[in-house]
């Protein structure tokens, strides 16, 4: 019994990283339809920006070392909010109403963003802020152009066009000019396709002693943050003002715009926020072990399912989900099954049964063969919307 409970408690930790990734999905599906397929590399950003974070205050010594996760959520969230902001307005915003090219173009930007992450070295930071500029240069020209009081719209045309082709251009020059320095600090990848470790901070080493084995501080550390973040939520979504205009384009989006609020300022900070939880789930993956460019494919899979299960624009069937799906897997793929079915001396077909699935892989196909018969008998989710609702 002692390792059931011990699976479940591991499990719950899962499904908490599942339900931070899977709030932020639920929120830009629900609000604008997109299917955002790079939402696992913004969970990798978030667990790049924890270790990045660690190593500058392992440099500052031990008693600021022990302090560094406190300030990695932080830094995690607006990295990835700010990568998910500049997807939705480079991107997205251009591709609404077409799911399929959606989902085509965030798949080609999270195979980007995996590449970017091994290779990315000063001379491609020095390009992408070059690129950058671009917006800085057109708006002081513009700004120039009107004390001058010349023809702006002739001007800004011209720079519509010229901009991006000739910023591109800088910065791949750039790029190629400060590789062929062939200086090792300026040309050498910060991260490689290696993965690497983060360190948990003394404080969240160990556990809590639970019968012959204990609870880790670690795990016990990302269920609080994942409550954290739900009454965060909560809050901003029914007391704030973006939260009800968030809620108000979700429910209609063509009445809400008529009412006067800007529904495409609702869709950018609606996509960054996502993004943002993304990468505070990012935090959370880096204490449960090594981060690498694929780290976000090991969850998005699972965080889509719970959308799926929980039923979109449902906060307590998307908790309900991360949580089952979390413990149904972590008590599949560890084996904790065989230990149970071998303690009670269950029937040969279950022991058996349970020994096949008791891996990682194999728990998944368990899981998705459990959700596939699920949906069967309630396709819209645990918690399907209902009246006026379900027909919008």
């Amino acid at each position: 019994m002692t390792e059931l409970l011990i699976g479940i408690f591991n499990g719950v930790s899962i499904g908490s990283v599942l339900l931070i990734s899977a709030l932020g999905l639920a929120i830009a599906f629900g609000l604008m339809g997109v299917i955002n397929l790079a939402h696992g590399e913004l969970m990798m950003l978030g667990a790049y920006t924890t270790f990045v974070v660690q190593n500058v205050f392992r440099s500052f010594g031990e008693g600021w070392f022990d302090f560094y996760i406190l300030f990695a959520i932080p830094c995690a969230f607006l990295v990835a909010a700010a990568v998910g902001f500049g997807l939705e307005r480079g991107v997205i915003r251009f591709l609404y109403g077409r799911p399929l090219e959606t989902l085509l173009a965030t798949w080609g930007v999270s195979l980007i963003l995996q590449q970017f992450v091994r290779s990315v070295n000063w001379a491609i930071i020095f390009g992408v802020v070059i690129f950058l500029l671009k917006d800085v240069f057109r708006w002081l020209l513009l700004k120039v152009l009107a004390v001058a009081s010349l023809d702006k719209q002739t001007v800004r045309s011209w720079l519509n066009r010229l901009t991006i082709p000739v910023a591109l251009v800088v910065a791949g020059m750039t790029i190629v000019a400060t590789n062929a320095t062939q200086n090792e600090a300026l040309t050498k990848a910060w991260f490689s396709a290696r993965n690497v470790d983060v360190t948990a901070p003394q404080w969240l080493q160990g556990g809590i002693p639970f019968g012959t084995t204990q609870l880790p501080y670690s795990r016990i550390f990302i269920i609080v943050l994942t409550l954290i973040c739900l009454a965060a939520m909560y809050w901003f979504l029914n007391k704030s003002n973006w939260g009800l205009r968030i809620r108000s384009v979700t429910q209609n989006r063509e009445m809400s715009s008529c009412l006067g609020i800007p529904t495409a300022r609702v869709d950018s900070l609606t996509f960054a926020l996502g993004s943002g939880l993304a990468g505070i789930a990012g935090v959370a993956i880096a204490l449960l072990g090594s981060v690498g460019p694929n780290t976000g494919q090991n969850y998005i899979v699972d965080a889509f399912m719970v959308v799926v299960v929980g039923g979109v624009g449902n906060l307590l069937g998307t908790i309900l989900a991360a949580l089952g799906i979390g413990i149904v897997n972590y008590l599949i793929g560890s084996g904790t099954f065989v230990t149970l079915f071998t303690s009670i001396q269950a029937p040969q077909f279950l022991l058996d049964l349970s020994i096949f699935f008791a891996t990682t892989s194999m728990a998944k196909v368990m899981s998705f063969a459990i959700i596939i018969g699920f949906l069967q008998f309630r396709p819209a989710g645990l918690f399907p919307p209902k009246g006026r609702t379900a027909e919008l």
